[in-house]
């Protein structure tokens, strides 16, 4: 079953999870960007979740509320206690972003629940309309986006916190 599920799976899927996993590699390294390109991972991810989540479920109660929920939790949990991976840059509206592999682990993970879902929803469409595997499903992709979110305004926050302080310093 197996062999049938990969080789009835499209072409695009792969290239997808080609294009993800070199994204993340190059997560793994420090780098140099503008501020606003920190933007486009998790507004990226962001809109491919809530697509899934219409797509395979529509935005009824349980679904939004399961991811609504997950969201909020991980957004503030990421923004609370998460480490800072950035430092001012080179030039203003820069900064330098410490690698990390959790961007890697974090988009195979959204990859692989997208793709378990759409399998077993393939296989047993009846889930669909079953509110725990919705509200399970919402929940997990609503952490994995809040988390992105979370990081981002830790991130955020501390660049504009460092751009004050330059700006008092060369005062």
């Amino acid at each position: 079953m197996l062999i049938q599920i990969l080789s009835h799976t499209p072409l695009y899927v792969w290239a997808i999870l080609a294009f993800l996993v070199w994204r993340g590699v190059a997560e793994l390294r420090e780098r140099e960007i503008a501020m606003p390109r920190m933007f486009v991972l998790p507004l990226v991810l962001l809109i491919l979740s809530l697509h899934d989540i219409a797509r395979k479920f529509g935005f009824d109660a349980t679904a939004f509320i399961a991811w609504t929920a997950a969201f909020a939790a991980a957004a503030l949990l990421a923004w609370r206690f998460g480490r800072v991976r950035v430092a001012p840059g080179s030039a203003p509206g820069r900064v330098r972003v410490a690698g990390s592999v959790v961007p890697l682990v974090l988009m195979l993970s959204i990859f692989t629940l997208k793709y378990v879902t759409s399998v077993l929803l393939a296989v047993r469409p009846d889930l669909a309309g079953q509110p725990m595997v919705v509200a399970g499903v919402c929940a997990m992709f609503g952490v994995f986006n809040g988390y992105f979110l979370g990081r981002l305004l830790r991130d955020v926050g501390f660049d504009a916190r460092a751009c004050v302080n330059r700006r008092a310093a060369g005062s």
